[in-house]
């Protein structure tokens, strides 16, 4: 080769190893980018492929009646599950898959479906595994096969539960008896427990359960994420104060092999327990008033107040319902049983009633103020009061009656006679001042906003009619067109013993701030003395000859009303029976209402025979725990 063919074939060669060198750059610098510069993102993605996160929630806190006693707690739900992920249950499921295909290929069965021949293994895998649990408890549980399929799909690391909420009995039988190597296990896990079964069922409420609400600051936000279901209060304190009781949710991240299963932990965070709450409730009073129902009535409401403290003491409604079976969930048998017995409603809240005869003291109240009476005006009772041509009936021939008396008696005709001279419009303008017109705002959900405080616009707007005297006749002893709540009827009467206009009663224990701070109640308005006056004739109400006889307690002087009032209904009347007092009558600290609901149309049903017999098991439970309030034996004697 001449030194000029030389010299071009070397330049060519220099621009080959040119080419090759940028080439080469090119790919180190590749490699540099990929292996430094998007490291990063590379580490998160094998952590995406082989990483899964589970979430487990937290136990809900407590809850505890006022002297810290639990209400509401978490026992231990056992069950016998199977991790399907666990290389032992992985083995058995190939090993049988692959024995159930041999054998449909050696009896010469056509293969149609090879997914749902998987399916069928897996489910015969596991009735064997069920079978040795079955014989151990004498139960007859069988195997869901597409339920399992839907677990692997959705949940392939959460255990699979054979046999769910399994008896204390149960459980220590298959502790003692299942072998170490077994694939069943015994699973612990929580549910809501409510050890005073049916009381306070209402204001307490239960739980159900729903996808786990996931926190995006949790670690793991990225990855793949398995979650046994949480819990959300559906009524009650469970609902209103769900935040509050809701644990924080513990988190698991595990490494997987390929086919998505556990090989290993490598954080680990536990879930921690909800807050306690602490409420105004006194399950001895509570339980006193259970008692009190389980011997006068069926259906019905009863509250008890601390009056002091706007803080509610008892609330019970009938029918009601076993709490422990809404728990861990509420089968279709129990859900149909309590819908047909109407046992979901809270009626302290929720119950719309005429007030009957305690709506009398509203009209004595709007009839002293407007001036019209005084508390020695008297009306003459002679069996009923003519108003237009209708003639409304009073229950007796009381003779001359003044406020005290009538309202001992509970003389409709002085109600209709004081409430016609003082008028629906002062009348009306009274209940709306003591809030019966509107829901207490009490801190439970679903109160009622439906209650009427009837008025002359009100009844020309609802049914374009003008108001009559017999409204007002109506309106006057707590008939016609007003509703209210028992719990407002509760307000009402504690508002009454103190002369002055509260709201917003509490069923959490308020701390000393919390009271600090609570709204000034209004004044009621009444001079001292006239005041007296109503708080005599409510003391005569709780006495040998009063209405309320039933109501006494040794010791204390009670202040009461008690009322009768009528649904109407198509076949008939049903009535209601009330009462509604405080005590004791000189230093009011418990107010308490009860309701009991009439089964029988056209059935009389009195206050003071079915609704006062409950209040005084209330009343003497209250008592024998402060014992302070009661008065001197003599001065009992006194009184009678």
């Amino acid at each position: 080769m001449n030194p000029e063919e030389k010299n071009k074939y070397q330049g060519r060669l220099w621009i080959f190893y040119g080419m090759l060198a940028i080439l080469l750059s090119i790919l180190y610098s590749g490699l540099f980018y990929r292996q430094l510069i998007e490291r990063e993102s590379h580490v998160d993605q094998e952590k995406i492929q082989n990483h899964r996160r589970i979430l487990t929630p937290g136990p809900r806190g407590n809850i505890l009646d006022r002297e810290g006693r639990v209400l509401v707690a978490n026992r231990s739900k056992f069950s016998a599950v199977v991790f399907l992920s666990e290389d032992q249950v992985q083995k058995a499921f190939t090993n049988h898959y692959r024995s159930l295909v041999r054998d449909y290929r050696e009896e010469g069965k056509p293969i149609e479906n090879y997914t749902k021949l998987l399916i069928l293994s897996r489910a015969m895998v596991l009735e064997s595994y069920l079978k040795t649990v079955n014989d151990l408890l004498g139960r007859e549980e069988e195997v869901d096969a597409n339920a399992i399929s839907r677990h692997l799909n959705l949940n392939p690391l959460l255990p699979y539960p054979l046999v769910d909420n399994l008896t204390q009995s149960e459980f220590a039988i298959l502790l003692e008896s299942l072998p170490v190597e077994s694939p069943v296990q015994l699973y612990v896990s929580t549910m809501r427990h409510y050890p005073y079964e049916n009381a306070v069922s209402h204001a307490l409420g239960y739980v159900g359960h729903s996808a786990l609400e996931i926190e995006s600051n949790m670690p793991g936000s990225n990855l793949k994420t398995f979650a046994t279901k949480g819990s959300y209060g559906r009524n009650g304190i469970e609902k209103r104060f769900d935040s509050n009781l809701q644990g924080k949710t513990g988190t698991e991240i595990w490494v997987v092999d390929p086919s998505g299963y556990q090989v290993e932990p490598i954080q680990r965070i536990y879930p921690k327990k909800g807050q306690d709450i602490e409420l105004s409730i006194d399950i001895d009073l509570q339980l006193a008033g259970e008692q009190g129902y389980d011997l006068y009535g069926d259906k019905g409401a009863l509250i008890a107040i601390d009056i002091n403290r706007l803080e509610i003491l008892a609330m019970l409604s009938r029918p009601d319902y076993n709490l422990n079976d809404t728990a861990p969930f509420i089968s279709n048998d129990v859900f149909k049983e309590i819908n047909e017995r109407q046992a979901w409603e809270n009626k302290a809240i929720r119950g719309l009633y005429p007030p009957g005869s305690p709506f009398k003291l509203i009209t004595a109240i709007a009839a002293l103020k407007s001036g019209v009476i005084d508390d020695g005006t008297i009306f003459e009772c002679d069996g009923g009061h003519q108003v237009g041509r209708r003639r409304f009936p009073c229950m007796g021939h009381h003779g001359e009656m003044d406020l005290r008396s009538a309202i001992q008696k509970s003389c409709n005709e002085y109600f209709y006679r004081a409430g016609l001279v003082t008028g629906p419009d002062n009348m009306s303008r009274e209940a709306v001042y003591m809030r019966l017109n509107k829901p207490t705002n009490i801190n439970l959900p679903n109160e009622t906003a439906r209650m009427i405080t009837p008025s002359r616009q009100w009844k020309r707007e609802r049914y374009d009619q003008p108001w009559y005297d017999g409204d007002t006749a109506n309106m006057s002893i707590g008939q016609g067109f007003l509703t209210v709540t028992p719990l407002q009827l509760g307000m009402m009467v504690a508002s009454i013993a103190k002369n002055e206009v509260y709201s917003h009663p509490s069923i959490i224990k308020q701390s000393p701030e919390q009271l600090a701070v609570r709204p000034a109640p209004k004044p009621l308005g009444l001079p001292t003395e006239v005041h007296k006056a109503i708080l005599d004739g409510m003391d005569r109400v709780v006495s040998p000859t009063g209405t309320a006889r039933a109501a006494i307690i040794e010791g204390v002087t009670v202040g009461g009303k008690t009322g009768t009032a009528q649904i109407n209904k198509k076949e008939g009347n049903l009535e209601l029976a009330w009462f509604v007092g405080f005590a004791p009558v000189e230093n009011p600290q418990i107010a308490i209402v009860a309701l009991v609901e009439g089964q029988n149309l056209n059935e009389s049903f009195g206050g003071g025979a079915h609704a006062a017999p409950m209040a005084r098991y209330v009343f003497q439970a209250y008592f024998d725990k402060h014992p302070e309030f009661k008065a001197k034996p003599e001065a009992f004697q006194s009184q009678l």
